[in-house]
Parts: C-alpha cells; sequence; structure tokens
C-alpha cells in the first residue's frame, strides 16, 4: 500500500512541474506580447502615427519667389536680375537597365555634350532615382533630351537666376550662388539685400482619397510663402551703360589694369553709376578664372589717390578761416621737414602763387602751406568729418574704410604728404561722396544704390536721403568750387572741359603701392579725376580712376577726358542747357579728341558686321 502512494505521490509532482512550466511560458509569452504591444502602441506610436498619416496626407514645402533687381532707365525699369524657369535634365538609374546603361549614357553624353564617364557613372547607381545630368537647359538641349526618348532620363523645371544685362553692372548687381548647398546670394546687391530678397518658405498639408485626389472636407494645414522684394535702384541703365562704354575703350587705348567709375546724385547720396573693368559676366560667373573680379573696388578697395584730394585740404582751410580765396605765398619748389625733402611734380618752382593757382597747377609745396595754416589737429577733424577713414554705409557687401593711421604719428612729415594725397588712403565712394558734399554746398550724404524696395504686397518702403554730417559752409563749399572750376578752364582739368557748360574738378596722379614689397611699383601710375556740373547747380559728382596706363602717365590724359566725355553725355541726356556761348569749333574739337571713348556707331557696326559676314 505504501509503494502505491509513493507512485501516486511521484505522478502528481510530475504533473505539477508541467504546469507550473507551462504556466511560466504562457507568463513570458504574454510578457512579450505585452512588451511589443507596449513598444508598438506607446513607444512608436508617433512615428506609426506619422506613417498612417502619410497614407491619406500629402506634405508639400511652397518655395517663395526670390525678389527681382530693376535699373532705372527715365519713366521706365530696366530689369538687371529676374527668375527664369529653365530645366535641368536628370537620370533615374533605378529604372534603367543594366544592359542599356552604356547605351542610354553614350545618347546623353553626345546629345548634352557631356562626359562619358561622368554620365555613365551617375546612371550606374543602384537604386537611385535622381540624378542632376546638365542644369539650365537651352530650348535646344530640352529638344535632345526629349529624343532621346527613354523613361530613365527626364525633364525637370526649375527656376534659375538670370541677368538679362549680362556684364551690365555686374560688380554692383552680384549673383546668386551656392553656400553650403544653399543658394542665395554671393556678391552685390545680392548678398547685401539677401534678407529682403530671398522671402521666406510656406508649407502645405491637406487629406487625400484613396485615389490621390484633394479631399476638400478633410484636414488641411496651410502657410503661404512671402514672395521676396524687389529692388529698385537708382542706378540709371543708361547711364551705367554709357559709363562702362567709355571706360572699357579708355582701357584699351591705354593699356591700362583697371578702371572705375562712380557718379553719384549730389542733393540724395544716390548712385546713377558705378562702372568697373575688367568686367565678367553673370550668367557665366563659374567661367571666371580671377575671382577678385567679383568685388565692387570702388567700395572694397582703397588706394592713394594723390593730387584730387587737395580740394578736400583746401575747402577745410576755407572752411576754418585759415586761409583767404585770394591769399598768396611764394613757392620755392620744395619743402624739408625730418630730413625729408618734398618737391612739386616735375620739380617745377613757380614763385609767388594765389591759392587759386595752387589748385590750378596743382602745387604740392602750395598745399603744405594750407596745411599748416590750418593745423595738423583741424585737418586731421576735417578729413574725418569728410568721411575718410570710416565706412560711408553704402548698401553694399565687404565695404573698406580706408587707412589714416599714418596719421597717428603726429609727425609733420606725415600730414603734409597727406595734405596732397599720399600716404592715407581712401575708398573711391568715400571721394566721389566728398566731391558731391563740395557741389551740394557742404553735406555729406550716405550713398546708396537702392532707390525703393518694393513688397510682394505692392508696399513701397522709400529709402531715405540720409545726411551724414555738415562737413562746410555753403560759403567755403562756393569758393573750392570757382578754385575747381577755374582748374577746367585754366589748369590740368582742361580735357575734362565742355564747350558751353560750367565744370569743377581736380585730377590727381600718384605712384601705386607695393603691397608685397612696400615701397611703390616701377613706372606705374593710378590716374584721377573728381568733380561735378554745372558748377551753378550740379547735377552730378564723378570719379574716374584709371589705373597703370601703359601709355601715358598723368591723370589729365587718361581720366580727365573720360569724365569729359560722360560729363557731355549727361548734359544732353538729363536735358541740361549750356550756361555759356560755345563755338561750333570747340565742340567739334571735343568731339574729336574725345571720340575714341564711344562705341562704334551704327554704320560702323553695320560695316564691321559686313565685314565679318564675308570672312564667314
Amino acid at each position: 500500500m505504501v509503494k502505491n502512494a509513493n507512485k501516486s505521490d511521484g505522478g502528481e509532482n510530475v504533473f505539477r512541474w508541467r504546469i507550473n512550466l507551462l504556466s511560466l511560458l504562457i507568463i513570458f509569452l504574454g510578457g512579450v506580447v505585452f512588451f511589443r504591444l507596449y513598444s508598438l502602441q506607446i513607444q512608436a506610436h508617433d512615428s506609426y502615427k506619422e506613417k498612417a498619416r502619410d497614407q491619406y496626407m500629402v506634405s508639400r514645402n511652397l518655395e517663395p519667389r526670390r525678389g527681382e533687381i530693376f535699373l532705372a532707365e527715365q519713366e521706365n525699369l530696366f530689369p538687371a536680375a529676374v527668375n527664369k524657369n529653365m530645366p535641368t535634365a536628370f537620370a533615374i538609374p533605378k529604372i534603367i537597365q543594366d544592359g542599356e546603361k552604356r547605351e542610354v549614357a553614350r545618347l546623353v553624353a553626345d546629345k548634352l555634350e557631356l562626359d562619358l564617364e561622368e554620365v555613365e557613372k551617375k546612371i550606374s547607381k543602384k537604386d537611385d532615382l535622381y540624378e542632376p545630368l546638365k542644369k539650365r537647359l537651352s530650348e535646344e538641349d530640352i529638344k535632345k533630351v526629349k529624343d532621346i526618348g527613354h523613361e530613365g532620363i527626364k525633364l525637370r523645371e526649375e527656376s534659375w537666376r538670370y541677368y538679362p544685362g549680362g556684364s551690365l553692372a555686374a560688380q554692383s548687381v552680384g549673383f546668386v550662388g551656392y553656400n553650403d548647398h544653399k543658394r542665395e546670394g554671393i556678391y552685390g546687391l545680392e548678398k547685401y539685400y539677401q534678407k529682403k530678397l530671398e522671402g521666406s518658405p510656406g508649407y502645405l498639408h491637406q487629406e487625400r482619397d484613396a485615389a490621390n485626389r484633394w479631399m476638400s472636407v478633410g484636414e488641411r494645414l496651410f502657410k503661404p510663402a512671402q514672395d521676396g522684394n524687389d529692388l529698385i535702384l537708382g542706378l540709371d541703365h543708361i547711364v551705367q551703360h554709357k559709363a562702362e562704354e567709355a571706360l572699357e575703350n579708355a582701357m584699351k587705348k591705354h593699356d591700362a589694369d583697371s578702371g572705375k567709375i562712380a557718379i553719384m546724385d549730389p542733393y540724395s547720396g544716390e548712385i546713377l553709376a558705378m562702372a568697373q573693368y575688367p568686367v565678367f559676366d553673370l550668367n557665366n560667373y563659374s567661367e571666371v578664372e580671377d575671382i577678385s573680379v567679383f568685388k565692387n573696388a570702388l567700395v572694397s578697395d582703397a588706394y592713394e589717390c594723390g593730387s584730387v584730394f587737395k580740394a578736400i585740404t583746401m575747402a577745410a582751410a576755407l572752411d576754418d578761416g585759415a586761409i583767404e580765396y585770394d591769399e598768396t605765398y611764394v613757392d620755392t619748389g620744395q619743402v624739408e621737414e625730418g630730413g625729408y625733402v618734398i618737391k612739386n611734380s616735375q620739380e617745377k618752382v613757380h614763385g609767388k602763387q594765389t591759392m587759386k593757382e595752387v589748385i590750378e597747377k596743382s602745387i604740392n609745396t602750395g598745399m603744405i602751406y594750407v596745411e599748416k595754416k590750418l593745423g595738423n589737429k583741424k585737418f586731421y577733424d576735417y578729413i574725418k568729418k569728410f568721411g575718410f577713414g570710416e565706412k560711408t554705409g553704402i548698401d553694399l557687401p565687404s565695404e573698406a574704410k580706408g587707412d589714416l593711421s599714418n596719421l597717428d604719428t603726429n609727425r609733420d612729415i606725415e600730414y603734409f604728404t597727406a595734405s596732397f594725397g599720399q600716404g592715407i588712403t581712401v575708398t573711391p565712394i568715400q571721394l566721389v561722396s566728398a566731391y558731391a558734399a563740395i557741389a551740394n554746398g557742404g553735406e555729406l550724404f550716405q550713398p546708396r544704390l537702392v532707390d525703393y524696395i518694393l513688397a510682394s504686397s505692392g508696399k513701397k518702403e522709400e529709402l531715405r536721403n540720409e545726411v551724414r554730417s555738415k562737413v562746410i559752409s555753403q560759403d567755403a563749399a562756393n569758393k573750392i568750387s570757382l578754385m575747381l572750376e577755374s582748374n577746367v578752364d585754366n589748369g590740368h582739368g582742361k580735357p575734362a572741359a565742355v564747350p558751353g557748360y560750367r565744370v569743377a574738378g581736380k585730377t590727381g596722379t600718384a605712384q601705386i603701392a607695393d603691397k608685397e614689397k612696400g615701397g611703390y611699383l616701377e613706372d606705374a601710375t593710378v590716374g584721377s579725376f573728381a568733380g561735378f556740373a554745372p558748377v551753378d547747380n550740379p547735377k552730378f559728382a564723378m570719379l574716374v580712376v584709371v589705373e597703370n596706363p601703359k601709355d601715358v602717365e598723368w591723370a589729365e590724359n587718361t581720366a580727365a577726358p573720360i569724365f569729359g566725355e560722360l560729363s557731355k553725355f549727361l548734359f544732353d541726356y538729363y536735358g541740361i542747357e549750356p550756361s555759356r556761348d560755345f563755338t561750333q569749333e570747340e565742340l567739334d574739337k571735343f568731339d574729336k579728341t574725345h571720340n575714341y571713348l564711344r562705341g562704334p556707331s551704327e554704320e560702323e557696326k553695320e560695316e564691321e558686321g559686313e565685314d565679318n559676314s564675308e570672312e564667314d
């Protein structure tokens, strides 16, 4: 009996062990299921919710239209930077069969003039759904892509920046390029006004049905894109074109390294033209080898301007009362100071001279006489008031301040040379602004290119004319203006004269600093002419700079004639009547001496076209 009871207990123990094992297994499996459900329903809830949402919701980013840039043209506007739809050819490697990849690559490379190896490399990428092949396609290229006729080679519409003027005002307008894979303004106005031009993106999230159609009663989240603002410049298309034409022709005649022109409205600070040579085509900027051509040198580069600075020194002394308009002094041809000897140009000795003659004959020792009468501290204060040594605030990037650090030594010799524009550096935009201040009676305006900003809503934002400071009195401005006018009538500025008109201005020829070795370059000069007209009611102030001409040395042979030619053009363009009598002989002489600055006439263009066609 006991034996049987033991068998019964053993069987019962085995049964319980199995029940317990099964219970543990059920608990374990339940735990696994519970953990999985927790993972799916709690931890991954947002992820699966988003996946489910994607099955019935469509999301789309809405890109804004970039604002456009327009140049003025009397009553019209000229498009300088616009948006243009130009397709991109792309491949879908995933749907191009392995056996046909080489043939497709050959067709694409042949028709779009691309490198075969590069095309083949792109379309050989497995499971790739997008490989761009060629951007900004022409109409001819579009037709060629369609002729390929393969479903793996497609066209995609894209908006690109297009510059209708090509190289017109290139350094001022700037261009749009890639920065960290994002398209944005890189130089010029495109960069300075990036925030205004780019606008802000929007988005659209909306439900769709099984047939992929919009559901008008479904959930919808919509934020419209805010298009960028348009920039309307005071930069005049016609004046800009004429300035660039005259500058290019002069550069070629004199075999000069570079040239610059700035024309400003003296009563607003608005820039009417800003020309530079050499130039580049904004639509093909990637082909440029020397990227220094991209920067606007009128704003970014400082130079020793030479004798054009004499007008600033004289204006300061007249305003302070340190000298009188009809004051005289005796020129001995040189001044000794601190072991240095400063001489006049070509070592001339002029004897007794008036202040007006100091300007007319550009006498270095005369300017030292004026600076001494004014005093170092007052001289420094005046040139700072005229805006030198600090940024003008013009609406362009990378503006330089110039360098007045030589004057920090407080040595007389540095102040003497600075009085006639040596040993200190200034930017062209500072210089033309200073001459504009003389022209308008003594007010220094902040220069600007943009006239007004036009929002996509149609709202117009006018930019104010901003006076930075009152630098000299009206009386002092009148006196220095008469001196500068006399320089054009009787002095080194004669090539800038225009028959029948009152023109004021000053030449300046300076050596070019050697940035690598120090000192100055041998046989290399920079010529400048700064001035304004008409003297009695100035409509423009202008600066012309010609760097390192090879055939002549002096600014009166390079920069001054360009000033005269452009002044004559501006008088005609703005309908400014002459205020002096002049003869036809004087006008004919002017036309003859300035003819090289003009482009070929329509007749000459036609003749050149005929000659070229015969050669072809």
